[in-house]
């Protein structure tokens, strides 16, 4: 209808364009009919006459393929039209479409990622023929472990760069995490290839990478995820493709933003030319030394078949265990946890044949998968374990090849006893940090989170070291032959040790946000190395910490509500309306792992809150903060011994000749 507008003093010219040039697509029936209505109607209000608008189509944009595809050797597939477009007329139309040149797709595409509840019955589809194409370009290109680059918005991305014509733009509103993104670094990649300017407003907006933003006061949409417009231009006689961005200024309010869109013009707009580094980052560019350092891991590594091809410390990484339903297999409650999974185990087994599942418990797309394959389980006592859900909380856990949804490379680093480092994965808003765990490790423990294990197993439970021999070549090569030989495990030490160095971290923040970490060889191995060793035992082993001297100060109130809130100044954590310990240090508040300290990390966990799930909701709700209360203040205590232990080598590394 704008475009109606736009063409209104020109009839002959509208004409011809309602006619032949202007197509669009809705895929739901009611609001493909006042579509209709309203292009129909604008259109005749301009010319006083009406007239059927014929380009109008009934699909789902992302099933039709049946246009020759841009790219190379790509041709029509056009498949069973009458399966996706309903009617006769429709196909006709249908088949128009994929006749023209397009030269201009416009559009504002689905923001989500998953759905939000899988018992809707409603999630994301697969589109076969665009998630192949995603596959072959925007995954295969990326150095992610884990990518959602099946979003709706990267289909349509996909799907829209493979129908323009050699000459002809993209331009589409959508999530802004494709600009810095390290999940999006292969689709960077790809644009750059595939287009010959690449123009984009970011309008910033993002609440999770910014909690001091608001959605509905800073975002152009009043949501909670960053915004970005895109013009991406193809050009048959251009070489190569030119970048350019322009960023609004980050507490800028969503009514300035669009003030500002609608107060200029494209070609007026002082964009910033953008010069992509190796890895395919277009902002935030770092300047060091990082690429010269040693790589912890990577994917040729891992997928490495003969010791020649190893280039990293580490053989195997995984991600941490998704469980997609952690409200059901874990718990802090071992009974409660058995209760839960029975119930869960019953209602799964009582399921009928009839694609209609029970919303009673959690479904997900590969549970549903798993009961298709008529997969069964029995419940036992044994699959009962302590796992790390969230730093210095542990929780009861189901171990499950049912109930679990992934497990990572579980079976290749818990078949025995192990040492894993856990990182912060390269897809997380969150800062930088590392935990070393013994048990099985939630992915969300440290925000998408990564392992690398001192060990690795075979299916007999044959153990293997983990870090490579070109890795202890690396470090016996650069230290020469000490009296003391470097060993994989010291090396393993050594590693964590600078993955806590306060000034390595500044230094390379940026690259840790978006790749594996490297680490550089310091003076004195040996004692990056014993600090390591160090940092490691206390954090495996905080519950045997000696506690920290807390000063308890106690009221009485007959039934006292739960706060668990600290007061960094006074040094002081509220428990509940009876209890409050005081005489924390200072220091204890910076060991920080991601955005809280490790303090607040068990104070967050061991709130009382409503479970999100109706069934836990109603049946087992039975978490009550005064049932742990004594075990918290001393798992406090001892945490907080472990923050100032922590805390104490992080400032000697501070002064350390590097």
């Amino acid at each position: 209808t704008d475009l109606i507008e736009h063409f209104k003093h020109n009839p002959a010219e509208l004409k011809y364009k309602y006619q032949n040039e202007l197509h669009c697509n809705e895929v739901a029936i009611l609001p493909y009919y006042i579509a209709n209505l309203n292009i129909e109607f604008t259109y005749s209000q301009i010319m006083n006459e009406y007239a059927e608008f014929p380009n109008i189509c009934f699909v789902d944009t992302l099933d039709n393929l049946g246009f020759k595809q841009t790219h190379k050797g790509g041709k029509s597939a056009t498949g069973n039209l009458f399966d996706i477009a309903m009617t006769a007329v429709n196909t006709e139309r249908v088949k128009a479409q994929n006749a023209k040149k397009i030269s201009v797709i416009i559009g504002n595409p689905p923001y989500n990622a998953n759905q939000l509840n899988e018992n809707d019955n409603n999630k994301n589809r697969t589109y076969d023929g665009i998630d192949e194409r995603i596959k072959a370009t925007y995954i295969k290109e990326s150095t992610a472990q884990k990518t959602k680059l099946y979003d709706m918005y990267a289909r349509f991305l996909r799907w829209a760069s493979d129908r323009l014509d050699e000459n002809g733009v993209v331009a589409f509103i959508t999530n802004r995490s494709f600009i810095e993104s390290r999940t999006f670094d292969g689709f960077r990649k790809i644009v750059a290839q595939e287009f010959n300017e690449v123009c984009i407003i970011d309008l910033g907006g993002d609440v999770r990478a910014n909690p001091k933003l608001s959605g509905t006061t800073h975002n152009v949409f009043g949501i909670q995820t960053g915004v970005a417009i895109s013009f991406l231009v193809k050009n048959a006689k251009q070489k190569g493709c030119k970048i350019r961005y322009l960023r609004r200024p980050e507490m800028e309010t969503a009514e300035e933003k669009l003030s500002f869109l609608a107060s200029n013009q494209l070609n007026n707009l002082a964009f910033q030319a953008i010069t992509a580094d190796k890895n395919h980052n277009w902002i935030n560019l770092s300047d060091n030394d990082f690429d010269s350092l040693i790589p912890v891991a990577n994917k040729e590594t891992k997928a490495a078949k003969t010791k020649a091809q190893e280039n990293a410390l580490f053989k195997l990484y995984s991600n941490g265990t998704n469980t997609a339903r952690d409200e059901w297999v874990y718990d802090d409650n071992q009974t409660t946890l058995t209760a839960k999974i029975k119930f869960l185990l019953e209602r799964y087994g009582k399921q009928k044949a009839n694609g209609i599942f029970d919303n009673s418990i959690k479904w997900s797309e590969a549970l549903k998968l798993r009961y298709m394959q008529k997969r069964q389980e029995l419940f036992s006592d044994e699959q009962i374990v302590k796992a790390n859900y969230r730093p210095y909380c542990q929780r009861y856990f189901y171990v499950s090849e049912l109930l679990v949804e992934r497990f990572g490379a579980a079976s290749e680093i818990f078949y025995g006893g192990n040492s894993i480092i856990a990182l912060t994965g390269g897809t997380s808003n969150k800062p930088f940090s590392a935990l070393t765990t013994k048990t099985y490790t939630d992915w969300h423990f440290l925000g998408d989170t990564t392992l690398l294990p001192l060990y690795r197993y075979d299916e007999n439970g044959n153990r293997t070291d983990n870090i490579t021999d070109w890795g202890l070549a690396q470090f016996v090569t650069h230290y020469g032959v000490p009296t003391q030989p470097i060993t994989k495990q010291a090396i393993f030490h050594y590693v964590y040790a600078v993955l806590h160095d306060p000034i390595y971290r500044e230094k390379y923040a940026l690259n840790l946000k978006r790749e594996f970490p490297r680490v550089p060889f310091y003076a004195d191995f040996w004692q990056w190395a014993n600090w390591g060793e160090f940092l490691m035992q206390a954090h495996i082993g905080y519950e045997s910490a000696v506690p920290f001297a807390l000063t308890r100060a106690n009221i009485k109130v007959a039934k006292p509500k739960a706060k668990l809130k600290a007061d960094k100044t006074l040094g002081e954590i509220i428990l509940d309306e009876a209890t409050t310990l005081s005489g924390i240090p200072a220091m204890a508040w910076d060991y920080k792992l991601g955005n809280r300290s490790a303090l607040e990390w068990v104070l967050d966990q061991y709130k009382e809150s409503k479970p999100k799930d109706p069934t836990i909701r109603e049946k087992f709700n039975t978490y009550q903060f005064a049932d742990y209360k004594e075990h918290v203040i001393q798992l406090l205590a001892k945490v907080c011994t472990v923050s100032v232990q922590t805390q104490t080598i992080v400032e000697a590394m501070k002064i350390l000749n590097r």
